[in-house]
């Protein structure tokens, strides 16, 4: 796809759209058809609107014109976006609809009075000129909100070329912001980049056969073999490097619009003051600049200090600056001396100021001389679908929500740096945490770091998902559970170093990646572990061991608490204990339609006791006893409603992990979420007799982890023969099979 190609296609619907004003009688004076938006710009995508606008002056008779022109748009099969306006009424939107305002800055002339365009576009131009510092908080407000819905190009996982920051929207608003006459913006590597954009939405709308801007996963092979690119992997890494280019001028031209929002109107701009910060760097004009008087071949120091500034007072680093930096400055030496290591840690503990100026690091090449090892995950796009962003994205972010926690830490040094490695490993076939633990452990040393250090920061490394993985899927009073965490984290500072990466990488994942209900078991497994290595520093317990039985539970009735938290609603259910009591439970929340995230299950004296964290937030506890008692006395079978999911693309694993428990067997469960997994486990496990001595349910995405503790109903682990059958049952009734 080629600009010539969208022209042809915009020639070709100018001359229907002509055909049709002239087959309406349109008048010659007074009225003018005339296109706006992108086909204003002659750039129509193979699946695009024909946005036109009927404009006429004001006492202008039009006649049938309105209701007869765009019957043969229609008919020819254009897909048409259309309206009927004076001159005073576009003046008007325009006014009412900063996005109208932007739309009519491309007025192209189809049909009619040529000379009622021209005045048109005069119009739109000068109103836009004239109103731009009152629209532009606007504009920047309604980018924002479009931004935080559909992330960046450079990072989404379902990247949209059109709407993502860093998308051909934002390359428009780049082009209005330009048409103030307010900032300038660097044209010469603008247009290459939304020319490039505007051939992958070609490519995209022509692979998926419909009006879509969303590069859905499917979509990069065939992608890729368009752009004639080697593979999926250079067709992500050329897509988003282009929308990244785009959302870094586009960052760095809304802080010069900042500026010149700020300053009075008829106040002139002065030179910049400039504040002098740290050897050789200084403030200027809200963008760190070199002070004039040094050298950068004579400082091997001088990048990572402008850096470290720059995002501690988060502000610019301005790009004439790094360039000459990343061009000019002296390497450093190997191992790094003391110095350079600690404004590379200020720069990852700066928190949110770390973000744009990474962005321009990288950009200008400087992470390079930094971190060579960053070119294996530069815009890598993560396999699973929880995260939010590209890998080398979710490890600044890492470093983001690091930054919160390193007070809580004895090594904050130690914490920033694994927090920007940890999934350093990714992108080879090796699973990523075992290949970025030597990667991290060679950075380290490099860096100058001490070997207790370096030791660290492998360790981190290579454990950074253990915490998390064992704290959901294992039974926390099982002396095995908390040996998983101390026979490979051998001291309690190095505990509370895991725990604040794991709750740091949760945070950069997604927002319910560090739930109230995750924070609370993976915290409550930390403090064991500390304890376990250190008994002499048991601080309190963080959540309860024992929940207090009601008296109506002595009496043999069923009782259902629901407490609201945070994000969602918390359910304890506790009941006289029986094979069979937490399917009965499962199915009661499952034909409610509930959405468990997360569940714990055990006994406490002769009662069953589960705790289950829903998404819903207004439920009657009444009723959820009144359809458990109904399931539990067999008025209702919930076998005929809770159906297994199709398995035809994701078949469930069910596995027994005989290392996780001396005490009972533990089984393991991997299938597609849905209501009503919980209770096909534990049914068929109840059909067998056999009893779920505590449950750990958790939801990755769209994937349901779930953990049972299993023994016989007089309480002895099940054999092997019987731990076969278990899992065999529990196979079979999430694959529909019994």
């Amino acid at each position: 796809m080629t600009a010539a190609e969208r022209a042809e296609r915009a020639a070709a619907a100018d001359l229907l759209c002509v055909e049709a004003y002239n087959a309406a009688s349109g008048p010659l004076q007074g009225a003018a058809l005339v296109a706006v938006g992108g086909y204003g710009r002659a750039e129509l995508a193979p699946c695009s609107d024909l946005d036109v606008v009927l404009v006429h002056d004001e006492g202008v008779g039009l006649g049938a014109t309105p209701s007869t022109l765009w019957y043969p748009l229609w008919d020819s099969g254009a897909r048409l976006d259309h309206s009927l306006r004076s001159l005073p009424e576009m003046v008007s939107a325009a006014d009412d609809d900063v996005r109208v305002a932007l739309g009519l800055l491309d007025v192209r002339h189809l049909a009619g009075d040529p000379n009622l365009t021209l005045r048109l576009r005069t119009t739109m131009l000068a109103h836009w000129r004239r109103h731009a510092r009152q629209r532009l908080s606007e504009l920047r407000r309604l980018a924002h909100q479009r931004h935080d819905l559909l992330g960046e190009l450079a990072h989404a996982s379902v990247p949209d070329v059109k709407e993502s920051a860093g998308g051909l929207r934002d390359a428009t608003i780049l082009n209005a912001l330009v048409a103030t006459w307010l900032v300038d913006v660097p044209h010469t590597d603008l247009e290459p980049r939304r020319q490039d954009l505007l051939d992958i939405r070609d490519h995209v709308q022509e692979v998926a056969g419909r009006a879509t801007d969303r590069i859905a996963p499917e979509i990069w092979p065939q992608l890729a073999e368009r752009l004639a690119l080697p593979d999926e992997r250079a067709a992500q890494a050329y897509v988003r490097g282009t929308g990244r280019r785009i959302t870094h001028i586009s960052r760095l031209t809304w802080r010069r619009v900042d500026a010149v929002i700020e300053r009075p109107v008829g106040v002139r701009p002065r030179r910049p003051d400039l504040t002098p910060l740290e050897a050789g760097v200084a403030l200027s004009g809200g963008e760190v600049v070199l002070d004039g008087s040094v050298r950068p071949a004579d400082d091997p120091l001088l990048l990572l200090r402008a850096a470290a500034l720059a995002a501690e007072h988060d502000v610019v680093l301005a790009p004439p600056t790094i360039s000459r930096l990343a061009d000019d400055v002296a390497p450093l030496p190997v191992p790094w001396p003391p110095a350079a290591r600690r404004l590379f840690v200020r720069l990852l503990a700066a928190g949110p100021g770390l973000r744009a100026v990474w962005e321009t690091l990288d950009e200008t090449g400087a992470v390079d001389r930094l971190l060579p090892e960053w070119e294996r995950v530069r815009l890598l796009p993560h396999a699973s679908v929880i995260h939010r962003f590209t890998v080398d994205r979710h490890m600044v972010e890492t470093c983001i929500e690091a930054a919160g926690l390193i007070r809580a830490v004895a090594r904050p040094d130690v914490l920033a740096v694994a927090a920007l490695l940890h999934d350093i490993g990714k992108g080879g076939p090796t699973e990523h945490s075992v290949a970025g633990a030597p990667i991290a452990r060679e950075i380290a040393t490099r860096m100058g770091f001490d070997r207790e250090a370096v030791a660290l920061i492998e360790t981190l490394v290579r454990w950074h998902l253990l915490l998390a993985t064992v704290a959901t899927t294992r039974d926390p009073d099982d002396p095995a559970t908390v040996a998983a965490i101390t026979e490979r984290i051998a001291e309690p500072a190095a505990v509370d170093l895991l725990a604040a990466l794991t709750e740091a990488d949760a945070r950069a994942t997604s927002p319910k990646a560090w739930s109230s209900w995750r924070a609370s078991l993976i915290l409550d497994l930390a403090r064991r572990a500390r304890v376990a290595l250190d008994p002499g520093a048991s601080p309190a317990p963080l959540v309860a061991e024992e929940v207090t039985l009601p008296p109506a539970v002595r009496r043999g009735v069923a009782s259902f608490a629901v407490q609201p938290v945070t994000d969602g609603t918390r359910l304890t259910v506790i009941a006289p204990d029986r094979v069979g009591l937490l399917a009965d439970t499962a199915a009661t929340f499952a034909m409610q339609r509930l959405r468990v995230r997360a569940a714990r299950a055990w006994s406490q004296e002769d009662c069953g006791v589960s705790v289950w964290e829903v998404d819903d937030q207004h439920l009657d506890p009444a009723v959820l006893r009144e359809r458990f008692e109904a399931i539990s006395e067999g008025r209702i079978d919930p076998a005929g409603r809770l159906r297994p999911a199709d398995t035809s693309v994701l078949a469930p694993s069910v596995a027994v992990r005989a290392e996780a428990s001396a005490q009972a067997t533990v089984l393991e469960v991997r299938a597609t979420d849905r209501p009503g997994v919980v209770y096909l486990v534990c049914a068929a496990l109840a059909r067998l007799g056999v009893a779920v001595r505590s449950a750990h349910v958790d939801t990755l995405g769209p994937q349901a982890v779930d953990v049972f503790y299993l023994q016989e109903s007089h309480a002895g682990v099940l054999g092997d023969q019987r731990a076969a059958e278990a899992a065999h049952a529990v196979r079979a009734a999430l694959s529909g099979e019994s």
